[in-house]
């Protein structure tokens, strides 16, 4: 398995973590082909990713992950974190993250 496809990976469970969809699902509910999702992300579904990425970056530095299964463990940690932000975000603005689910 290639760098890019094992980047993809972890990209993908991170994203389904915090937003409850994959990529691809995500970019249907947008009807994107062949455009960048996060350049056509809202501004919350920008700032829950990137806490989802930032959160999983610092879990896999303080385990020490090395390979794609230890990383993949601190993906679904990062991405969950991220997903229990936005679903408080939710509750107390009324607001959803931008997209449907």
């Amino acid at each position: 398995m290639t760098e890019k496809e094992k980047f993809a990976i972890l990209t993908n469970i991170i994203h389904r973590e915090w937003s409850g969809l994959t990529v691809k699902k995500h970019k249907s509910i947008k009807k994107l082909k062949g455009h960048n999702l996060r350049d056509n992300m809202t501004e919350s579904e920008l700032v829950f990713t990137s806490l989802a990425e930032l959160t999983t970056r610092n879990v896999a530095e303080k385990d020490l992950a090395t390979g794609l299964d230890e990383n993949v463990i601190s993906a679904i940690k990062g991405g969950r974190y991220a997903g229990k932000a936005r679903n408080d975000f939710e509750k107390l603005t009324g607001k959803k993250s931008g997209f449907r689910r």
